[in-house]
């Protein structure tokens, strides 16, 4: 990665709007020198700095995430419980509608002759009878109405405060994502006052020791064997995840994004399995905590790779080492060494699926590996 990539990081934080007026006390540029330095630290200290940044940025990010998906499901709670609302409304309208013909039925049919001096005094006896079954029948009729009156009522009644209640929760998370809106532009704004802070020499510099260090990972990472010795083929369902995946390549990162112009880690990886007919989790931390584990020595393309102790980033495995994923703010959808972070595991989201019999790798599209490895900010 040149000095220029990591230049544009900056730019592209700046186009996507993350600029906020920095936080009351010391600047992450100043905090990240020690007393005595000169400003000029050391490029080791530098990377030290953005990595811890940008992971308090996938962090915030992340939380954004989950909020964001409680709620789209309380909204749709609330949409529901309203339709069930309309719906006990009008039936209670109805079942008053009823009662109140009922009633005017019987005062206009009401009599102080009681039944049994009716059938005395009546010329036909058995014509007498019937009409007392009638009448009992309606009687039934008034019964059962005036039973489906209070249960409607009651339904109603039910219905409604769920519905206040659902709709209170709605606001709450409404305002609880505000706040993690907040909270990742917050962190990006941090990054981009370190980035602005580093003259060219360093920026390169930076760049040098991030490519360094990945490939010292990923050597390390083939040498322990963790990866297998033999590949495996993807099931149906991981082929078409990863080809789809494959042709967001060159697509812009955007923390929140799930596609079709932009992504983040997990919107990218969830997006690619809902289009193979597979639906997962939103956020990396649910596709770790949810799906079905697997060893690394048994990943097979469309596995999803999950990077970082708390779960932050994640990726599509490719095959041969590689994974494909959405980096970081500034950066692309691109193919990436496996270790190009630090791996906490690997999850299959169809682990039923039969290995295929014949595959053939994916086409990757001209400059796929360009750019930056380093996902630190995971879902930022």
């Amino acid at each position: 990665m040149s000095g220029r990539l990591l230049r544009l990081v900056c730019t592209a934080a700046i186009a996507t709007g993350a600029v906020i007026s920095p936080a009351p006390g010391p600047s992450p540029a100043a905090a990240a020198a020690k007393p005595g330095e000169s400003g000029e630290r050391p490029v080791a200290k530098l990377l030290t700095d953005l990595q811890r940044l940008y992971r308090e940025a996938e962090k915030a990010t992340e939380t954004y995430n989950a909020t964001e998906e409680k709620l789209n499901k309380q909204r749709a709670e609330v949409a529901k419980l309203n339709r069930r609302l309309a719906r006990a409304r009008l039936s209670l309208h109805d079942s008053r509608s009823a009662a109140a013909r009922l009633a005017r039925q019987q005062y206009q049919s009401s009599t102080e002759i009681s039944p049994y001096v009716r059938l005395l005094l009546a010329r036909d006896p058995q014509h007498a009878l019937d009409q007392a079954h009638v009448i009992g029948q309606l009687s039934k009729r008034r019964a059962e109405t005036v039973h489906r009156l209070t249960g409607s009522e009651k339904k109603t009644d039910r219905l409604a405060r769920a519905a206040r209640k659902a709709l209170d929760g709605q606001l709450t998370l409404a305002e609880r994502q505000k706040k993690d809106r907040d909270a990742v532009r917050k962190r990006l704004g941090d990054v981009e006052e370190l980035l602005a802070s580093l003259t060219a020499d360093q920026l390169a510099e930076l760049a040098d020791l991030e490519k360094a260090s990945e490939a010292g990972a990923q050597k390390e990472l083939v040498a322990s064997g963790a990866l297998g010795r033999r590949a495996r083929p993807p099931s149906r369902k991981g082929e078409a995840a990863l080809r789809y995946a494959v042709e967001q390549i060159g697509k812009p990162y955007e923390w929140g994004a799930e596609g079709p112009y932009t992504y983040d880690c997990s919107g990218l990886t969830s997006e690619a399995w809902e289009y193979a007919g597979r639906t997962v989790p939103r956020t990396s931390q649910e596709q770790w905590d949810q799906l079905d584990r697997v060893p690394l020595s048994e990943l097979r393309p469309g596995d999803l790779v999950v990077y970082f102790p708390e779960a932050t980033h994640v990726a599509l495995y490719l095959g041969n080492g590689l994974v494909v994923h959405a980096p970081r703010p500034g950066a692309k959808v691109k193919v990436s060494p496996l270790a190009a972070n630090p791996v906490l595991g690997a999850v299959r989201p169809d682990p039923a699926g039969e290995p295929l019999r014949q595959y053939t790798p994916p086409k990757l599209p001209p400059g796929a590996t360009n750019g930056s490895d380093e996902g630190y900010e995971g879902e930022s």
